[in-house]
């Protein structure tokens, strides 16, 4: 029954029901300004929380490259299969 009626009262009067308190007032009022400034924080905070993640994910991907290249190769005379590397020669 509550819907029903607030759906009649909607219906019946849409300018109250849809229109914000800052529409009634001047475009240029102190509270038209306010929300106008609210709005662009919020839009603000919004986009530098997504960008934030973004670059996280970004650093994730690139550590995740990094580690799977395979290691530098040896330079030429110091070959890994040598057994007789890092003993003693006499």
């Amino acid at each position: 029954m509550r819907k029903i009626l607030f759906t009649l009262i909607a219906l019946t009067v849409p300018r109250a029901a849809l229109a914000c308190p800052v529409c009634f007032g001047q475009n240029d009022s102190p509270m038209a300004v306010a929300t106008n400034m609210g709005v662009i924080t919020l839009l603000i905070v919004v986009v530098g929380v997504l960008a934030s993640f973004a670059a996280f994910f970004i650093y994730l991907i690139r550590r995740a490259r990094l580690a799977e290249m395979p290691e530098p190769a040896d330079p030429v005379g110091f070959a890994a299969s040598d057994p007789q590397e890092g003993t003693a020669q006499c």
